[in-house]
C-alpha cells in the first residue's frame, strides 16, 4: 500500500461552459494505492477550485469541488481483465495507472448544472436585464396586453385632444 499527495496543473480547462476548472489551475490529489488480487485499488480524494458564472445573474462564482475516488485497475491477464470489456474496467498498463479519466469523470459529475452565487439570488429582470438585487423591491415595468395596445394608442390621442 502506498499513499500519494500530488498537485497537478491542468494544461487545458475541465468542465462545462457555465462552470469548470480553468486551464492552469491545480487539482490536489490525495490517493491511496493498494495491491489486491485482481489489480490495484485506488481510493482517495481530488479537490480543485472551480469558477464560472451564476445561472441567474451572471456574476462570477468561485467554489471548491471535493470528490471521492475509488477505482480498480485490473492487472493484465487476470480474471477481471479477461471477463470485462476494455472500457468497462480501468487497466494497469506497463505497471502504471492513469488517473486522469477517473478524476475528470468524478469532477465533471460533481459540478453543479446551474451554479448560483447564493441560494436566494433573484437573478435578472426579464424586461430591462438589470440585476434584481440592485434594482430594489419596488422595481416594476408597465406591461400591457398586446391585444389592448392599439386601443391605448387611440385613447392616448383623444386624451391629448381633450387637454
Amino acid at each position: 500500500m502506498r499513499r500519494y499527495h500530488r498537485e497537478v496543473e491542468l494544461p487545458a480547462g475541465l468542465g462545462m461552459p457555465v462552470i469548470g476548472i480553468p486551464a492552469g489551475e491545480h487539482v490536489v490529489l490525495d490517493v491511496r494505492l493498494e495491491s489486491v488480487v485482481e489489480g490495484v485499488l485506488v481510493s482517495g480524494t481530488a479537490s480543485a477550485t472551480v469558477t464560472g458564472e451564476c445561472a441567474r445573474c451572471l456574476d462570477l462564482v468561485t467554489d471548491r469541488v471535493d470528490v471521492e475516488l475509488t477505482e480498480l485497475f485490473a492487472y493484465p491477464e487476470t480474471a477481471t481483465d479477461g471477463t470485462t470489456e476494455p472500457d468497462e474496467v480501468s487497466r494497469v498498463v506497463d505497471d502504471l495507472v492513469d488517473l486522469e479519466p477517473v478524476v475528470r469523470d468524478a469532477v465533471l459529475l460533481a459540478l453543479p448544472q446551474a451554479p448560483l452565487c447564493r441560494e436566494d439570488c433573484p437573478g435578472l429582470c426579464p424586461e430591462c436585464g438589470g440585476k434584481r438585487a440592485e434594482l430594489g423591491t419596488d422595481h416594476r415595468h408597465e406591461t400591457i396586453d398586446p391585444r389592448w395596445a392599439a386601443l391605448k394608442q387611440r385613447l392616448r390621442g383623444t386624451e391629448e385632444e381633450n387637454e
